[in-house]
């Protein structure tokens, strides 16, 4: 609805992809009272392939080496990469991103990182043989985004593997108690994190498209850029 009715008002101005980033910073800003700068002028690109977008996102079950690897893969650093999992702190995950870590077939099975009571009621929420179930990832402030994310890693209350990681790694857990001691520096630093994180391999200027429909590309041909290229200066600022 949201892009049928700016194509109404001004066609091909504003793309799907800047919608994404508009809403992620409106979202921040409304549960979580951070303002930041959000940048606009992204296009679409014209090849879409989920396993290209899989392969970028660090699964649950990652170790702390392997997301630094991959953060840093895409020039996000290490006290990035913790700033930007404190948005761990709202919103809800499926069942089958942590599942393994609280049942073992027919028998239920704690993972060494995983408090023994917080396993006990993430059972409760997904049952065995469900994958369709939700449990918040912060159950403390599901719907808030705040520093409550740190505080529950040294209790064992870290859904994800890939969460318990930032306590375990000695150096990534100095990061995580200083998060915790401070949200406001959390905050201020997120929001800049988010600003970079924003502008990894955008498309502007003459690559891409913007489209008409964001699940399918414009039928008219329009210029392409190489898979590679990157143009970051049509990037402006929007409040």
């Amino acid at each position: 609805m949201c892009h049928a009715a700016l194509e109404w008002s001004c066609s091909r101005a504003v793309s799907c992809a800047d919608i994404l980033a508009f809403a992620a910073h409106d979202n921040i800003t409304l549960t979580g009272n951070v303002v930041y700068s959000v940048l606009a002028g992204r296009h679409n690109g014209r090849v879409s392939i989920e396993k290209d977008a899989l392969d970028n996102l660090p699964p649950p079950m990652f170790t702390a080496q392997q997301l630094i690897d991959r953060f840093k893969n895409r020039t996000i650093t290490t006290e990035e990469m913790v700033l930007l999992s404190g948005a761990h702190t709202a919103g809800r995950s499926f069942s089958s991103s942590f599942i393994r870590r609280i049942w073992n077939g027919n028998t239920t099975i704690v993972d060494a990182g995983l408090s023994p009571s917080y396993a006990a009621q993430l059972r409760v929420l997904c049952p065995l043989n469900t994958s369709q179930a939700t449990a918040p990832i912060d159950p403390g402030s599901p719907n808030m985004l705040d520093n409550n994310y740190y505080k529950l890693l040294p209790r064992g209350m870290g859904l994800f593997f890939s969460d318990n990681q930032l306590r375990v790694d000695g150096n990534l857990n100095v990061l995580v108690n200083r998060f915790a001691a401070n949200e406001t520096l959390w905050k201020e630093r997120f929001a800049a994190a988010m600003v970079k994180m924003g502008r990894i391999h955008v498309q502007t200027g003459s690559c891409g498209q913007v489209r008409l429909n964001c699940n399918v590309v414009n039928p008219t041909l329009s210029s392409v850029c190489l898979a590679d290229s990157v143009e970051e200066d049509g990037l402006v600022a929007k409040s």
